[in-house]
């Protein structure tokens, strides 16, 4: 019978700089996604790639000195190592600087454009560099980008625009009519309600200000924009062609079983490329899913904050199985889930030493010790064989449903739920005390291949998730991969076979307080460098708009003493100082706490914001603002004159 063809793809990674583990959980999650889907039979075709173009780029590049494509070569490089590093079985790996992609985005340009849904005007409004994004003024959320939160430029040029509000009805009709278009069904709600209620804007499609992109092939001044660009690759990268001679592989797999992308850029996903596919009179996708934010302790990683964890550091410390468990089981469907590096000690212990390791380890080792590794099923059943059978028997069911559903990591949840049940039958059965008495050999026999038979059954499930766990778990007990329909029935194990003489340590236990010392070291290190070049650069920051001589008057900076500190109740990061401006003591409240102590505090002279307008932080009034340095990896400086001078001393 001819498999059901399945053809699921990540966004593409923007070629700005190395993924962190936030970035690279995405690959890893459609990687279990497809890899189950293969287990189910589907015939898969897992696209994953990078977005190469845009003015970022041009303008990094331009910092080094080098070309865009040199710069982008750089960076798609190492993200397909990270991707390969991470064990993902994607069949295509495209890149926007490919030459056939490029050629279809500029057919699919004209195409719309002889079509009337492109037309030529120009664009004024506030930008979003690091975004690649236009908003009006309505749009900004308390003056800054809604998506990124940085601050936006003014800018005003000619452009091409997507006529988006002529498919507004039709994009509207279609997710009432398939519900399970846009999932989860808050990432529907939010779509719905905040941008196609309100009213869809014509989009802007072209780019006059820079050069690094797809050129408009009928218009030399214009560049085509990065999102028309970037969400095509969806259907170039099967061999689509405007003119209709598509591949074969088009037709076989389009339209795309599943889009899995981070929750950000939904928009472009369930809005921009929904309309752009109507406009081409192409099907569109059955399912995009907006999958959550893997975070670190205090929010998003970035590299301004300096709280990056990169997948390769990981994988150095506890191995690529042990990454891919704790990314796809520490995330949650809808919420945004948290990594770092103390949690990261807890699962591997947990559940990946004990809970896996450990019952692997010692079912072989007894199977070793009492019956020369052979594992025979004697027929001596017991009462309580019957509860592990049934959560064997019905863990392939429990998964599929979960996995159908994408809950990735309730699916893991449940092979897991299969391997502890097996632990807790070791200690109904005590293999141990059944050996001491001969006439129990055989029921001894029996339970050892139960436990054996039960690990095989887990093993195989995890597969998908745990790659070559599964395989060195199936090599050691002697058994094949099977299908997923032969795990519905317990006892497939073929009862003779003799295990490995010496089980090979899966995952091996680890101090935390030696990990963190590591890791304290190396991020040590990695100043240091940074601190030590004979070339050490500065910062670089997103620049925020231009302001006037006369709004730099309106802020008034004064030198504050401290005279008096304290912490603030129920809270981690605040500190509230009493400060005194000449004549006047101000109450402020600074999320500080984390480098200074209330003792710190008292006695130093700083830098004001005095006519800030009096806000509440955490219940306790705050009367302005204490002005501090952050340097690249969050640490944070108080201002201070580098003279005594007189509280309440004009800074100008």
């Amino acid at each position: 019978m001819e498999k059901k063809p399945y053809y699921l793809t990540t966004a593409i990674a923007y070629t700005s700089g190395k993924p962190h583990i936030g970035n690279t959980y995405e690959i890893v999650l459609a990687d279990a996604i497809v890899r189950y889907k293969r287990f189910q039979g589907y015939d898969v075709r897992f696209q994953t790639g990078t977005d190469e173009h845009g003015q970022k780029i041009e303008t990094k590049a331009d910092e080094m000195k080098i070309s865009p494509k040199q710069f982008v070569d750089g960076v798609s490089t190492e993200i397909k190592r990270i991707w390969d590093l991470m064990n993902t079985s994607y069949d295509k790996f495209i890149r926007t600087t490919d030459e056939d992609h490029e050629a279809q985005v500029q057919k699919i340009f004209k195409k719309l454009y002889d079509k009337g849904d492109i037309y030529k005007g120009f664009y004024e409004g506030m930008y979003c560099t690091p975004c690649e994004s236009f908003f009006t003024s309505s749009q900004l959320v308390d003056g800054k980008c809604p998506d990124c939160g940085r601050e936006c430029q003014p800018a005003k040029e000619e452009a091409y625009f997507l006529k988006l509000s002529k498919y507004q009805d039709r994009l509207m009709k279609h997710i009432e009519e398939h519900p399970e278009f846009i999932q989860p069904e808050s990432r529907k709600n939010e779509m719905v309600n905040n941008f196609l209620k309100p009213g869809l804007q014509d989009l802007c499609v072209s780019r006059s200000s820079f050069k690094w992109g797809v050129p408009v092939d009928f218009d030399s001044d214009h560049v085509i924009y990065v999102w028309v660009d970037a969400l095509s690759n969806y259907i170039t990268g099967l061999g689509y062609d405007t003119d209709g001679d598509s591949d074969a592989m088009f037709e076989k797999y389009w339209p795309a079983d599943l889009h899995l992308i981070g929750k950000d850029i939904l928009r472009f996903h369930t809005i921009y490329w929904p309309i752009i596919l109507m406009a081409l009179d192409i099907p569109l996708p059955k399912q995009i899913f907006g999958h959550p934010w893997l975070l670190q302790n205090d929010g998003k990683m970035s590299k301004s904050k300096g709280n990056v964890i990169y997948a390769d550091d990981l994988v150095e410390r506890f191995g690529v199985d042990a990454v891919r468990y704790f990314v796809l089981h520490e995330m949650p469907f809808e919420n945004d889930g948290v990594i770092t590096w103390e949690l990261m000690v807890e699962r591997m212990n947990s559940d990946l030493a004990n809970t896996l390791g450990n019952l692997v380890n010692r079912t072989i080792s007894m199977s070793n010790k009492y019956f020369g590794g052979v594992v025979e099923n004697k027929g001596v059943t017991d009462v309580m064989d019957a509860d592990l059978r049934q959560v064997a028997e019905t863990a392939a069911a429990k998964v599929t449903e979960k996995m159908d559903k994408l809950r990735v990591a309730d699916a893991i949840t449940e092979i897991f739920s299969l391997f502890k049940r097996c632990n807790k039958y070791i200690d109904e059965t005590e293999p141990w005390v059944l050996a001491k008495d001969e006439a129990k050999k055989d029921r001894l026999a029996t339970v050892l291949y139960n436990l054996i038979e039960g690990i095989r059954i887990g093993a195989c499930l995890l597969e998908s998730f745990m790659p070559e766990t599964a395989e060195k778990i199936l090599a050691q007990i002697n058994a094949e991969k099977c299908g997923l329909e032969e795990l519905s029935s317990f006892g497939k194990y073929v009862s003779g076979t003799k295990v490995v003489e010496k089980p090979e340590i899966l995952f091996a236990r680890l101090d935390l307080e030696e990990v963190m010392k590591e890791v304290s070291a190396k991020q040590a290190e990695a100043v240091s460098d940074k601190e030590g070049g004979e070339e050490s650069p500065g910062i670089d920051i997103d620049p925020k708009e231009e302001i006037t001589f006369d709004d730099f008057m309106k802020m008034q900076f004064q030198v504050g003493e401290i005279i008096a500190c304290e912490e603030v109740k129920k809270s981690k990061k605040l500190l509230c100082s009493q400060v005194r401006i000449g004549s006047e003591v101000r109450q402020i409240v600074s999320g500080i706490k984390k480098y200074y102590s209330p003792e710190d505090m008292v006695g130093k002279k700083v830098m004001v914001l005095v006519n800030l307008k009096p806000a509440k932080l955490a219940g306790v009034l705050s009367e302005g603002m204490l002005l501090c340095a952050e340097d690249e990896n969050g640490g944070l400086a108080l201002m201070t004159p580098d003279k005594d001078m007189p509280a309440g001393a004009e800074i100008c």
